[in-house]
């Protein structure tokens, strides 16, 4: 598949797609006789999981390290460290952003009410009334 094909597929710029290239997480693309981007099964199965990883919030630097670690194949454990670590902070985040949820719906249901306390709002915010 060319770049315009696996970018529409995937839902990512051609210039993510050459950056992860450069950058190393993915492996080098080959290229056809005119020299464009040629991405094979094995490819987009890499860009894939990188966009997966990506969308769980880990970070260039990190991903860098979990892939070299990947390649290595001696490194399971420090791969599935780095994965609970990550499935850890993405926890985090939906537990922050329910509060917040949770927050919003409050203010929505009692958006004529007059002006809330200070305290019922906190309440609403940590999900105790």
């Amino acid at each position: 598949m060319s770049i315009n094909e696996i970018s529409k597929k995937f839902v990512l710029s051609k210039d993510t797609l050459r950056y992860w290239e450069k950058v190393g997480l993915l492996p080098a693309i080959k290229r056809d006789e005119h020299g464009y981007r040629q991405y094979s099964e094995r490819d987009q199965n890499w860009i894939f999981y990188i966009k997966v990883l990506r969308n769980a919030g880990m970070p260039v630097s990190k991903l860098k390290v979990f892939l070299f670690n990947y390649r290595q194949k001696e490194t399971a454990q420090k791969r599935l460290n780095l994965l609970i670590k990550q499935r850890e902070q993405l926890e985090q985040q939906q537990a922050q952003l329910q509060k917040t949820i949770n927050y919003l719906n409050y203010k929505i249901d009692h958006f004529d009410d007059k002006l809330l306390t200070y305290e019922k709002e906190k309440l609403a915010y940590e999900r105790k009334i």
